[in-house]
């Protein structure tokens, strides 16, 4: 059961940076998802590094994985389902599979822009199966993350609605494709307006976004989990800038109604046991 009104749930951070950091190569397109498929060994044991430092939520390495991408459908299916074993074995916490936007699949950066060129119907049809496959794979809740328009939040409302398991969608805060005034708004209403929803909120954006945009958020139990601050550069494959703590800031997640909170891109084990600590 979730339980968002005891305390605030510490998600964990950047899976593809620990495995990175573990020795792992995440250079290619599939980023994670590689070494979900080659290494799971290792994928379980990062997930047992953010639940020693104190993640009360696991999210699984199931974001690049979807039929329609790089990895042939036949693959997809047991791949997904393996996301979630593994994370459910690396600790107690709670386990929330990852559904990725498609800019995801495509590895082209389009999850920061929402620039896919998909109409409603397509972008319904490249969840939908995915979205039925990790229902069914046993976790706690889906976690539907990083999505960079109006439109794909639609898509994926329309097919959450009647799936009939739990899941918390969080918005791509500082992708272009909510720059227009009350898009950002009108994109979180629209996914905190479906049954099963627990929360809505931003991740994968700059710290000093997350409060702004949770302000445009309805009264819901809200997710918050940005970036350290630095900015991925899809043409080079690299990042650039300078790194933020999260931990400072996460209290003031929190009083704007943060019930889930932790980092992305570039968050270690570190930086989730500090957050674990600031705001429990």
């Amino acid at each position: 059961m979730i339980d968002l009104v005891t305390r605030p749930l510490v998600l964990d951070g950047g899976l593809g940076t620990l495995l990175e950091s573990r020795g792992n190569d995440v250079s290619s397109s599939l980023w994670s998802a590689r070494v979900l498929r080659d290494d799971p060994d290792e994928v379980r044991a990062a997930h047992a590094e953010f639940a020693a430092a104190g993640a009360d939520v696991l999210i699984t390495a199931s974001y690049q994985v979807g039929f329609g991408g790089e990895i042939p459908d036949a693959d997809v299916d047991a791949l997904l389902r393996r996301s979630v074993s593994l994370a459910r074995e690396a600790g107690r916490a709670l386990v929330a599979a990852s559904v990725g936007p498609v800019g995801a699949l495509r590895a082209d950066g389009s999850e920061y822009t929402g620039d896919d060129g998909l109409d409603l119907g397509r972008l319904r049809a490249l969840h939908r199966r995915r979205l039925a496959v990790l229902a069914d794979a046993g976790a706690d809740l889906l976690a539907v993350e990083t999505l960079p328009s109006a439109l794909e939040v639609e898509a994926v409302a329309l097919e959450l609605e009647g799936l009939g398991v739990p899941a918390f969608v969080s918005l791509s805060a500082d992708s272009t494709g909510f720059v227009a005034p009350g898009a950002l708004a009108g994109a979180l209403r629209t996914a905190a307006s479906v049954r099963g929803v627990v929360a809505v909120g931003v991740n994968c954006c700059r710290p000093a976004s997350v409060v702004p945009a949770l302000a445009e958020a309805p009264a819901v139990p809200l997710v918050a989990y940005p970036n350290t601050g630095e900015r991925w550069d899809a043409a080079t494959r690299g990042w650039r800038g300078g790194a933020e703590p999260l931990a400072e800031a996460a209290p003031s997640w929190v009083a704007a109604g943060a019930r889930l909170v932790g980092g992305c891109c570039r968050s270690t084990p570190a930086d989730i046991a500090a957050i674990a600590a600031a705001v429990r």
